[in-house]
């Protein structure tokens, strides 16, 4: 097992004039001008970049039998990629769906692929986290589905009233007891919104998931930030699921998303064993190529010189045991 004397250091959330939730350097997201450049104006004048709609990736058929028994104690952490950053991960007898989407973005923004694993295949769902109220990460009709107790940032309930389903709200550095799991909401460099009044009014953030035999970080989402070396000096992570695309163009997605080159650095920065990457493939969010990320991502590990077994690209419905070695 490794060895990590942990940082007593904890990771207060921060706050602007209006009471608005800020990143940890005090920025907030772009403004409307940002906004409508990149979506209309930039639109209208060809300077977005075109590519096809539909593009195939790797699935496999997800095994119900195996997902229905979570590893035991001592077993290790199971993680099943279900397409964006849908991940079921299964640790100490316990199933958590961390960001569950399973259908359109709001209703309107289509599937490029269907879910890894469909919801009637999923096992009972202990509890669910949600890194932040996009669209895209808090889908009600898939809570309201699951009907499992939801565990996220502070302000969060504002968005469940009549679904009845219970909220559990974390603030930066907090952490819940989850039967022999440890759960702890930690910083991201990102922003909310859920309509045109609410502008970061719930906070954003991802989750370190500590089991007895893994610990696995969920990023939810994130530009690169130097807060990514300090979890990596407060957490033993061995599985780090990390971010790679809706990164163009960078002059308005840098400063809330990463492309794969930022997300290895982050990598490296978290110190992990292995990166297992999402957000990518499911919806076109950003003007890249669907399949672009993860090209440009193995790219930069060869660059990189990163050996191909510490970056582990999931199918579809593809299950992995992770097991802390060190």
């Amino acid at each position: 097992m490794r060895e990590r004397v942990r940082e007593e250091a904890t990771f207060p959330e921060r706050r602007d004039e209006r009471g608005r939730f800020v990143n940890l350097d005090g920025t907030g997201p772009r403004g409307l001008a940002d906004v409508l450049r990149w979506s209309v104006l930039d639109r209208v004048t060809g300077r977005r970049r075109r590519s096809t709609a539909r593009v195939g990736f790797p699935t496999v058929p997800p095994d119900p039998a195996l997902l229905a028994v979570p590893p035991r104690p001592g077993e290790g952490a199971r993680l099943t990629f279900i397409g964006h950053a849908t991940f079921l991960v299964q640790a100490d007898g316990l199933s958590l769906l961390v960001d569950p989407i399973f259908g359109k973005v709001a209703g309107v923004i289509p599937r490029n692929l269907a879910p890894g694993v469909p919801p009637e295949s999923l096992p009972r769902v202990d509890a669910v986290l949600v890194s932040h109220d996009h669209y895209d990460h808090l889908d009600l009709p898939t809570l309201e589905r699951l009907g499992a107790p939801v565990y996220g940032g502070l302000g969060l309930s504002r968005h469940l009233p009549g679904t009845g389903l219970a909220c559990h709200e974390m603030g930066w550095g907090q952490s819940r007891r989850l039967g022999g799991l440890l759960v702890t909401f930690v910083p991201a460099q990102h922003w909310s919104r859920r309509g045109p009044f609410d502008t970061n009014r719930t906070l954003w953030g991802g989750f370190v998931v500590e089991g007895s035999r893994a610990t696995v970080y969920h990023a939810g989402d994130s530009a690169y930030f130097p807060g990514f070396a300090a979890l990596g000096r407060h957490f033993a992570i061995d599985a780090a699921l990390l971010p790679i695309g809706a990164y163009d163009p960078a002059w308005f997605m840098g400063s809330q998303h990463m492309n794969p080159g930022e997300a290895l650095e982050a990598f490296r920065d978290l110190g992990a064993t292995t990166f297992f990457p999402m957000h990518f493939g499911t919806f076109r969010l950003a003007d890249e190529p669907l399949d672009e990320p993860l090209a440009l991502l193995e790219e930069e590990r060869v660059r990189l010189g990163m050996a191909r077994e510490r970056v582990r690209v999931l199918a579809f419905g593809e299950s992995v045991l992770v097991r802390r070695t060190r």
